[in-house]
């Protein structure tokens, strides 16, 4: 993607997350990046164009950070062999990498503003707030532990009220931080989280080390 089509949506990204996709209209798209509406349709066909784009664009960037950190990149219907082994370590390292991705990464945390504006007035963007944000970390987080439980690393129980369990604190402290509240400290609270859950979760084991790696 050219720097020109980059610039194109990250500048519509910032003005969908402070005023809303539907108020903003690809003459205001032009006005902000210093252009005419011709020399933008030279790179999208229209304002649905671009914000196929940056959809597009966070697919991609979840799947490159799934894959970085050694987790699914696929629901589990898709590609069950996915969840097998996950290591508890790996769970930690992504859910922290997604704390960050959606609080510091500037295009991530303006996607997430726009689909939180957006989620009581457009129902594309509900889905996609839901799918992004709420439902579906949920479900994909369910079939991990479901897993988990399988393979005796964490103890029985409903692999959704554990997703549940875990997830919420992460999705609060990511709205928290646009508070303006000390990133650090939120992290830390995340990780203290995290290892709380581990611990309270894991079965029994000689060397707990031996399911944290």
């Amino acid at each position: 993607m050219t720097d020109t089509k980059e610039k194109i949506l990250a500048v519509a990204l910032q003005l969908f997350a402070k005023d809303g996709y539907e108020a903003v209209s690809v003459s205001k798209i032009a006005e902000k990046l210093g252009i005419t509406k011709g020399a933008l349709y030279k790179h999208y066909e229209n304002k649905k164009d671009i914000f196929n784009s940056i959809v597009a664009r966070m697919s991609q960037s979840d799947h490159e950070i799934a894959r970085k950190y050694g987790v699914p990149e696929n629901v589990f219907d898709c590609a069950p062999e996915q969840y097998e082994k996950i290591g508890l370590k790996n769970l930690k390292n992504f859910a922290v990498s997604q704390y960050r991705f959606w609080t510091s990464n500037e295009f991530a945390a303006d996607y997430r503003k726009m689909l939180t504006l957006e989620q009581y007035r457009n129902p594309e963007l509900n889905k996609l707030y839901q799918d992004s944000l709420v439902r579906g970390p949920v479900l994909y987080l369910k079939d991990i532990f479901r897993e988990m439980i399988r393979c005796g690393v964490l103890k029985e129980n409903d692999p959704y009220q554990l997703a549940i369990e875990f997830f919420s604190p992460l999705f609060l402290l990511i709205n928290m931080s646009d508070e303006n509240e000390s990133y650090v400290d939120i992290e830390k609270r995340l990780i203290k989280h995290i290892d709380f859950f581990i611990e309270s979760h894991t079965k029994e084991r000689e060397n707990k080390n031996e399911i944290y790696s």
